[in-house]
């Protein structure tokens, strides 16, 4: 049985987010196991760090939907956009990172019903507020968790390495 176009989109952002690929990990496979003061640790004063990183992948998810789904801006579940400095003020803690890590895949859940309910016949169309097609953005997407998954594995690394 052939696969539609749309079920090839959504194994691809699968496969990007937490679905098991040949590429390595995924971004939620690069966030496992990870202790509090890993993903609050930056590799150079003014750098992201981990947590920081999987907010800003869980608010470009919120912005595709939106696109997709032609929604008004304004709707995220935190304040501001792109990136969000973590730890906030007061909450360095294993509840607040767990919380932010379900806003990440409660995002993820959101972006891939709204891509299941694409039409093979809109791929081509412009993504609302967007200069690239609806199949360009859902891809992007897909190479944003990729893209991230990437930079996290690295900073883990880096961290481990400054305690040998």
């Amino acid at each position: 049985m052939a696969l539609s176009q749309i079920d090839v989109i959504l194994d691809l952002i699968d496969q990007a987010f937490d679905h098991k690929a040949w590429h390595g990990p995924n971004l939620r496979g690069a966030l496992r196991g990870l202790e509090l003061e890993e993903v609050i640790w930056r590799p150079a004063p003014g750098k992201h760090n981990i947590w920081e990183l999987m907010l800003h992948a869980a608010y470009w998810k919120y912005v595709v939907r939106r696109r997709l789904l032609n929604e008004e801006k304004g709707s995220f579940q935190l304040p501001g956009s792109n990136f969000f400095e973590r730890p906030a003020e007061g909450h360095a803690d294993k509840k607040a990172w767990e919380k932010d890590v379900k806003l990440l895949v409660e995002n993820h859940k959101s972006l891939r019903a709204a891509v299941a309910n694409l039409k093979p016949q809109s791929l081509a169309d412009t993504a609302s507020g967007s200069k690239y097609s609806i199949l360009q953005t859902v891809n992007g997407i897909a190479a944003h968790d990729l893209y991230h998954a990437g930079q996290i594995q690295l900073i883990k690394r880096l961290y481990q390495a400054r305690k040998k």
